[in-house]
């Protein structure tokens, strides 16, 4: 596979010297005022949530290969607090925050990915809701897709797209058939995004531990993943134990993954501490913690993402004289 020189650099930034993405998600928005105030989330205001924002980014970003920050309370304000280490990549989401009564993704009013690029980030990022089953609503879904992919070919920046499998009518999430479902779902939501121009595909685990605990089915589960993905892929956190999380990257990754993308399961039990400097402690010491054992995990069985284009370290383009002309 071919990469434009932008979308190679960019892919460089958001990975470790070993190729590997370890990347820590701090783009939360109405789910991190939920945590702070679960009975009254509408009243966790602006300048609470950039200084979460803040405290996060400092005492976790020096950790990770890069980290992923929201437009409105947390990419602008960590450069602008020098709380974003210089060699950490820096991946921005592009969506709406919300949207879970129809579930159609929108390009956040005001944002776009020239201004990612503009600010200087290494890579885009969607989340969309999505069922392969639900023809409807994923057609509309991957015109959006498609529709930021070209924008990330013309300003040649790499796209990162979150698939979300969700229940509908009266499907209840905690039972058997559900996590049946949900193995089919992932695996074929990997296959249809993948088949669009996008770069990395941040992916969630194929299965629910509480009905599959065979490690021989849950790698091979992953194998499907991996098999379904054309491009590279990171497994996401989606909140569960840290413990279950370090489970689910080593599989992951022993069966393809390059790396992992988590968010609250590395940092979610700071979220509710209203002592700030108890709240800075843990982050600094357990969250970080956390973070450098989900590094090594990564390190140790992740395979790097140019090795899933066919690619190798040393010659990831094709290089000529005159390439400056067609660029």
């Amino acid at each position: 596979m071919s990469l434009s020189i932008g979308k190679i650099r960019g892919l460089q930034q958001i990975a470790n010297s070993d190729g590997i993405l370890a990347i820590c998600a701090m783009d939360h928005r109405g789910s991190l005022r939920s945590m702070i105030d679960q009975e009254h989330p509408q009243n966790v205001g602006y300048e609470e949530m950039v200084k979460r924002k803040i405290e996060l980014c400092s005492a976790l970003a020096k950790h990770t290969s890069a980290v992923l920050l929201d437009p409105i309370f947390g990419a602008e304000q960590c450069i602008s607090h020098s709380v974003l280490p210089r060699d950490t990549g820096l991946l921005v989401s592009i969506e709406a925050s919300g949207g879970k009564e129809q579930r159609l993704t929108k390009v956040l009013d005001g944002w776009s990915v020239e201004k990612i690029k503009r600010m200087g980030a290494s890579a885009v990022k969607i989340l969309v809701y999505y069922r392969p089953d639900l023809t409807e609503l994923a057609r509309e879904q991957l015109k959006t897709i498609s529709m930021v992919a070209s924008e990330c070919i013309k300003y040649d920046l790499p796209f990162l797209v979150e698939p979300k499998n969700f229940p509908v009518g009266g499907e209840v999430t905690n039972s058997a058939a559900y996590a049946a479902r949900q193995e089919r779902v992932v695996i074929k939501s990997a296959q249809d995004i993948t088949a669009l121009p996008v770069d990395v595909l941040k992916a969630e685990f194929p299965a629910d531990p509480r009905y599959r605990q065979d490690r021989a089915e849950l790698i091979e589960l992953c194998r499907q993943l991996d098999r379904s993905s054309r491009v590279p892929w990171v497994i996401l956190s989606g909140g569960v134990d840290f413990e279950l999380f370090c489970q689910e990257v080593e599989i992951a990754c022993q069966a393809g993954a390059s790396g992992f993308l988590g968010g609250r399961a590395i940092w979610q039990e700071a979220t509710h501490m209203d002592d700030e400097r108890e709240r800075v402690k843990y982050l600094q010491t357990v969250a970080a913690d956390r973070l450098k054992r989900l590094v090594e995990i990564a390190s140790r069985y992740g395979v790097p993402w140019y090795k899933k284009f066919g690619l190798a370290a040393h010659e990831l383009a094709e290089t000529s004289e005159g390439w400056y002309k067609e660029y």
